[in-house]
């Protein structure tokens, strides 16, 4: 595995060239494959940090780039072509791609918003940031809140 992080941009179009998919489903997987990531390898494997927004984890520059596809999907995308070929060769990388999809990838982006707001990491930033419900917050999601609390619920292949 190399030691380079991943744009969360690449991982993205990974997604998206799978299937349309709405921006907050699209955020929530990239999430997860930072969670497992740290969970399964103790490393961050996407260059960008998640914030605890109220409709769950955020990544800025991910949020920037597809803001304006609002509720819309955003397109499939016909081709997938990264720009970190080294990270996309790595067959533990694909595998842990390739789980996340398999395990979130027929949720919707609701039910996997739903999902976040039940677990440790996200519940932890809103907390900290001591912010209501439905109020904003930028508080960074902890690489080590999501390293325990994945690895405490990983059940093995």
């Amino acid at each position: 595995m190399s030691n380079s992080k991943v744009s969360i941009l690449d991982v993205a179009s990974w997604f998206l060239s799978k299937e349309a998919m709405t921006h907050k489903k699209l955020q929530k997987l990239c999430y997860y494959v930072q969670a497992w990531g740290l969970a399964l390898y103790n490393k961050e494997l996407i260059d960008s940090e998640f914030q605890a927004w109220v409709h769950g984890p955020v990544s800025r520059e991910l949020y920037n780039k597809y803001k304006s596809n609002g509720w819309e999907d955003i397109p499939k995308l016909e081709s997938f072509q990264p720009s970190n070929t080294q990270f996309f060769s790595d067959e533990k990388n694909l595998h842990l791609l390739d789980s996340v999809w398999f395990t979130y990838g027929n949720k919707s982006g609701n039910e996997l918003e739903a999902l976040t707001h039940q677990e440790d990491p996200w519940i932890n930033a809103r907390k900290k940031a001591e912010v209501k419900e439905n109020e904003p917050c930028n508080e960074i999601i902890l690489s080590d809140d999501m390293k325990v609390f994945y690895k405490s619920i990983y059940i093995g292949d």
